[in-house]
């Protein structure tokens, strides 16, 4: 079996993909754009071969590199990152070389929230109020319908990026004078707190692995004020969730993925869907799906593209919870003193790097426990501010058990 792997060494932790695949008996073949020499020895060593481009947004070089690796393994059974980023690059490829998997037919469905919005209430799930607007005219028709306060947020964008909430006429004026010249969509401001269904769906569309997450801000307020923040998993799921989550999971026609499908819980406990993300969550949550359910789910996912099987048992032992700081902000406890009083709570720490920072924080701990106060009671370990800036952990590849 022949798979592509594109931009196979970010994120860093992504090469656990490629090590499952290649220990499956998978002909591992990796196309990026930084050099050989500098790819992680780990992720050298699960590569059959690697190709280099100079630009990978070039859709020919991408080609280029697809008729290389088809004229030497063969037929390409497989072409993934993983990462959304590169949905529609993957999309494209998969559409000129007839390979398995979302191709550009059906990319809008997961990459333009405005078609999400329309599959959200396919499935029976309520969205917010809202549309595109491609001028200030159209935003102002909006905003009159709608009433401020608005989230205004690129169509087609990735996390929070250009995400901003606009109380008034005047916030709406100077977005349009400095947005980027793409569609944004907006929509009236939703208070809740976020929760997630998320997991991994088998070539034939059957969840195979579930659960869900809560967040302690939301995404859009972390960018913005540059919060500390964390989330955690959850031992148990609210009925009405799942359900949602997996009307959701049909709706959009998940096979062979992972997913990631955010929602708002209102005050009145009503549900309201967001968007959906399909790839694994960011940041560390495909670890924290393993420490939460002692599970791999990197061979999970592995053995589904293979083997078209998942028989991993797990089970939902503990709550699992990623934590992030500032390394600019100034904290009561170091970071020696966090791992000495949270002892083997702590089952992963590492430094965050830059382009992921802004959202995940400059450093992360993941720390699990059977009991969700324990989890709350390390979050306010962590972030218990203090009288200096905390600096930096060791060196920048510095990271725990």
């Amino acid at each position: 079996m022949n798979v592509v792997f594109l931009s196979p060494h970010f994120p860093p932790h992504y090469y656990r993909f490629c090590q499952r695949l290649r220990g499956n008996g998978v002909h591992v073949l990796g196309l990026g754009d930084a050099p050989y020499d500098q790819l992680a020895p780990e992720l050298r060593d699960a590569l059959t071969e690697y190709y280099r481009v100079d630009d990978m947004n070039s859709h020919d070089q991408l080609v280029r590199a697809c008729g290389y690796f088809t004229h030497r393994y063969g037929k390409l059974d497989r072409f993934e990152s993983l990462n959304e980023y590169w949905l529609e690059a993957e999309a494209r490829i998969r559409t000129d070389f007839n390979i398995p998997g979302v191709k550009t037919d059906t990319i809008a469905n997961i990459k333009l929230k405005s078609r999400m919005k329309e599959i959200f209430r396919a499935a029976g799930v309520q969205v917010a109020r809202g549309g595109v607007a491609h001028s200030l005219r159209e935003a102002r028709e909006l905003a009159a319908g709608i009433g401020y306060p608005l989230v205004a947020k690129p169509d087609n964008g990735i996390g929070a990026s250009h995400t901003c909430k606009i109380d008034d006429d005047d916030d709406l004026s100077r977005l349009f004078l400095d947005k980027p010249p793409i569609p944004f969509i907006f929509e009236e401001f939703i208070r809740g707190r976020i929760v997630t269904f998320d997991g991994l769906t088998d070539a034939q569309g059957r969840i195979v692995f579930w659960t869900s997450h809560e967040y302690s801000h939301n995404v859009m307020d972390i960018v913005q004020y540059r919060l500390n923040h964390y989330y955690w998993s959850v031992r148990e799921i609210a009925r009405d969730l799942e359900d949602a989550g997996r009307r959701c999971v049909a709706a959009f026609d998940t096979r062979e993925r992972f997913f990631h499908i955010e929602f708002f819980r209102r005050a009145d406990g009503s549900l309201m869907g967001i968007e959906v993300n399909m790839r694994p969550p960011g940041g560390a949550t495909v670890d924290m799906f393993n420490f939460a359910n002692d599970v791999d789910m990197y061979q999970g996912w592995a053995d589904i593209v293979t083997r078209g099987n998942f028989d991993l048992p797990w089970s939902r032992k503990y709550f699992c919870a990623y934590i992030g700081r500032r390394l600019d902000r100034s904290y009561t406890h170091s970071h020696e003193e966090i791992l000495a009083r949270l002892g083997e709570m702590v089952v992963h720490h590492q430094r965050i790097d830059p382009p992921s920072a802004t959202a995940m924080c400059d450093y992360g701990y993941l720390v699990r426990s059977p009991c969700l106060d324990d989890i709350h009671m390390a979050a306010k370990l962590i972030h218990a501010p203090g009288a200096e800036p905390m600096g930096w952990v060791g060196s920048p590849a510095s990271c725990g058990t």
